[in-house]
């Protein structure tokens, strides 16, 4: 929830795009592959 608060906010200010493509791909990596990653599943 903060990490999208703050992602949000990026894209409310204009300092990210509003694509949602690449907003998944930041959301998704952070949160899936990451985690994905340190656990080696």
């Amino acid at each position: 929830r903060i990490m999208c608060n703050l992602i949000g906010s990026w894209v409310e200010n204009g300092e990210y795009p509003n694509d949602d493509e690449a907003l998944k791909r930041i959301v998704s990596g952070i949160s899936y592959y990451n985690a994905k990653r340190y656990f080696g599943i």
